[in-house]
């Protein structure tokens, strides 16, 4: 691959200030900034998902922003075939792709550390969110058990929707799911020509920095944000939905609670999904991936 093809990867835990960093090195190196994350994904959240304002788009391109309907279901692979031709638009225009985001399973999906999905047929995935909503996720994760008890050990029983995403696919390609995880696809991106990047913050630095960003949210209208969000059709039951805040700043609309308890439980919730993110990055990840301690040691050290 030539130069023209070369790539940024910046992972890191929420409230990292990795949006910024990518932000920063997109003006200074012409770049094009890429969502990798699960939840930006959605239209209809720019607050509660931290989404770039529309002030930050304006000052460099942004692809895979809230570009999917949050009464859908979207998956790995569907990111993934999307992102392909992001990717060969940004190098046709001799620009520099930085994929950004909090969600490993993108950066292992375009490093091919995932293998190619099969195609779901909408009666497959209709029949099991049917049962679903009618057996409930325990007798699903029981019956996820019996075909694919390594699925069913990663996946909490709780879980429907990744449950029911273990039993389609597994369905719709005839191996279990976990079978299919085994194997690796074809990177999307040339190893030599990558900068990889996890943004790794001081424990109590990044709990403040979430604490002052959830504040921030509010200021901004995450309550009337979340008050629309839920008026739309179908996405109560979506993956959306589970959108730290949420479920909290609904609960505080419907008067269970006060805005200032259902903030604070935000917060713990965003602190322990951090800590997971965390223990993502650093099982999953190898030694290609530089660890920084913030957001503008990243920009000061990135080669591209």
């Amino acid at each position: 691959m030539t130069g023209r093809r070369r790539a940024i990867l910046i992972a890191g835990p929420t409230a990292s200030g990795k949006s910024g960093a990518a932000l920063a090195l997109a003006e200074a190196r012409n770049g094009v900034v890429v969502n990798a994350d699960s939840m930006q994904v959605y239209d209809g959240l720019r607050i509660v998902t931290a989404r770039p304002s529309a002030e930050d788009e304006a000052r460099a391109p942004h692809r895979l922003y809230g570009h999917v309907d949050p009464a859908q279901t979207y998956s790995t692979g569907m990111w993934l075939r999307a992102v392909e031709p992001v990717l060969a638009a940004a190098w046709s225009e001799e620009r520099l792709p930085i994929v950004v985001g909090g969600t490993g399973l993108y950066f292992s999906a375009i490093l091919g550390g995932l293998d190619e999905m099969p195609a779901v047929p909408d009666e497959v995935r209709a029949r099991w969110r049917e049962a679903l909503t009618a057996e409930g996720a325990a007798s699903l994760h029981a019956r996820l058990a019996a075909s694919d008890p390594d699925s069913a050990a990663r996946i909490r029983p709780t879980d429907g929707q990744r449950i029911v995403r273990a039993l389609e696919i597994g369905e719709a390609a005839g191996v279990p799911l976990s079978r299919l995880q085994r194997r690796r696809g074809a990177s999307l991106l040339d190893g030599a020509s990558v900068e990889r990047f996890v943004i790794a913050p001081p424990r109590e630095a990044l709990r403040e920095a979430i604490g002052r960003r959830f504040d921030a949210m509010i200021e901004e209208g995450a309550l009337a944000e979340v008050e629309a969000f839920l008026r739309r059709p179908g996405v109560t039951t979506g993956t959306a939905a589970k959108a730290i805040g949420v479920s909290e700043l609904a609960a505080a609309l419907r008067g269970e609670t006060s805005l200032a308890a259902a903030s604070q439980a935000a917060r713990t919730r965003s602190r322990s999904y951090a800590k997971r993110q965390e223990t993502w990055f650093r099982n999953q990840f190898d030694a290609q991936w530089r660890r920084v301690a913030s957001a503008s040691a990243l920009v000061s050290v990135a080669q591209f």
